[in-house]
């Protein structure tokens, strides 16, 4: 719920050295880093919804966060795992070692409104327009910036290629204790089923043991198209949970349908969403994992570089912080283009009920080469072994995967049954 004392601008008419529009995961980090290492700094934060963050959960290892970069999320109550995770495919069990952690929207929500200060929040808020000198509400007030970042969902580009990461979560609430010590961040076991109840797609099941009785059951896929039947989702996370003969209550529920961008053009796609003198972050961007999807590492990355550079200097121009921007945003693309290659391998030369013998392929291999793969920094060794071996698919589909561009996004339209169409911010 929305916190009254957090919808007013510094002042009416003052002019704000920052004002950050999206209150997602990549502009209440930008806040926060801005508050904690550049605290001359007059910034406000302003989001659309009720809550900063949203209705997300946002989980990521340990390891994909740089050991300088933690502060900057030690001030929210996380769910952490210290005795590794389980994957579970047809062929192949594994317990890797990696420590896992997880946020839910509502502490971030709550974290971040305890640290900031209250004239630093506007929710409920809807900015009808962007430009280098401010943003314009909805209901025609200005907010004068000298610097303006755009945190707003990702938006959906036919200069992009790729397929689609579909899910449906779940937080059950046992009546008995689950028995479950450590996430299951993958459990392909299941039937290989599309999201729309016929077809195919790589589907596996995340679980996250949130409490002796609490655990987060989410059913995931990777689909050629942007659509999900949501009670569909709803039976089979059910039928996980009887499975394992949990039974209780759902309490909280969170789906989205998320790009798995393989290639296309990068310069187009952030020319349809640029806006001049305006600074973009988050997913819009193209600040995230191209085949996982994970946006956390980058966000944290990006919060405090623009929270070090506006802090070391003080006079840094709207345009200039828009260009810094800009140079990581293409620098970033550049270092995932192997991942954007494994994402056409995935979506090209695997048919889509095969697709799961690809990820089986791949944790089989050492857990330091998984780590350094989530945390898009995986080594030119790496690369190699994931690419050598027995290939889980066809080598003609591989090579014609290998040189395309990718399959266009299929952005129109489709007669989804009810869901959330969200992005990560």
């Amino acid at each position: 719920m929305a916190d009254s004392t957090h919808n007013q601008p510094l002042a009416q008419g003052a002019r704000h050295d920052v004002a950050i529009v999206g209150g997602g995961l990549a502009g209440g980090l930008i806040a926060l880093a801005l508050h904690r290492h550049a605290p001359d700094c007059r910034f406000v934060v302003v989001e659309a919804g009720r809550s900063l963050g949203g209705h997300h959960r946002w989980s990521w290892f340990e390891t994909d966060i740089r050991p300088n970069a933690r502060a900057l999320m030690s001030g929210f109550a996380l769910n952490g795992w210290d005795e590794g995770y389980d994957i579970t495919f047809p062929r192949l069990g594994r317990t890797l070692p990696t420590s896992y952690r997880s946020l839910a929207s509502a502490e971030f929500h709550r974290a971040l409104t305890a640290e900031l200060p209250p004239e630093r929040v506007m929710l409920d808020t809807k900015a009808a327009s962007l430009d280098a000198g401010g943003v314009t509400l909805v209901d025609g007030t200005r907010l004068a910036a000298k610097r303006v970042i755009d945190c707003r969902p990702f938006k959906p580009s036919k200069a992009l290629n790729g397929g689609w990461q579909v899910f449906l979560g779940q937080q059950f609430r046992c009546e008995t204790p689950h028995g479950l010590t450590r996430p299951v961040i993958m459990d392909a076991s299941v039937d290989q089923i599309a999201p729309y109840g016929n077809g195919a797609a790589y589907r596996f099941v995340y679980v996250l043991p949130l409490s002796p009785t609490d655990v987060f059951i989410e059913d995931t896929y990777y689909a050629d198209q942007p659509k999900m039947d949501a009670e569909v989702l709803k039976g089979r996370v059910a039928e996980y949970a009887h499975r394992n003969g949990w039974k209780g209550e759902v309490v909280d529920q969170e789906a989205g349908i998320l790009p798995v961008i393989s290639g296309g053009d990068f310069n187009a796609a952030l020319a349809e969403v640029a806006i001049p003198g305006v600074a973009l972050a988050g997913a819009r961007g193209g600040f995230s994992h191209p085949l996982t999807s994970y946006t956390l590492p980058f966000a944290v990355d990006n919060a405090l570089a623009i929270a070090h550079l506006i802090a070391k200097r003080p006079d840094l121009s709207g345009a200039e912080l828009a260009a810094f921007c800009q140079r990581r945003s293409k620098r970033h693309w550049r270092a995932t283009a192997y991942y954007r290659m494994l994402s056409r391998m995935l979506f090209e030369a695997a048919e889509p009920d095969k697709r799961v013998v690809v990820f089986e392929h791949f944790y089989a291999l050492r857990g330091a080469l998984v780590e350094r793969f989530y945390a898009g920094r995986s080594t030119w060794p790496d690369r190699l072994r994931i690419l050598t071996g027995k290939p889980p698919v066809a080598i003609p589909r591989a090579i014609r995967a290998l040189f395309s561009s990718g399959k266009p996004l299929d952005v129109k339209p489709l007669d989804t049954k009810p869901s959330n169409m969200e992005t990560p911010a």
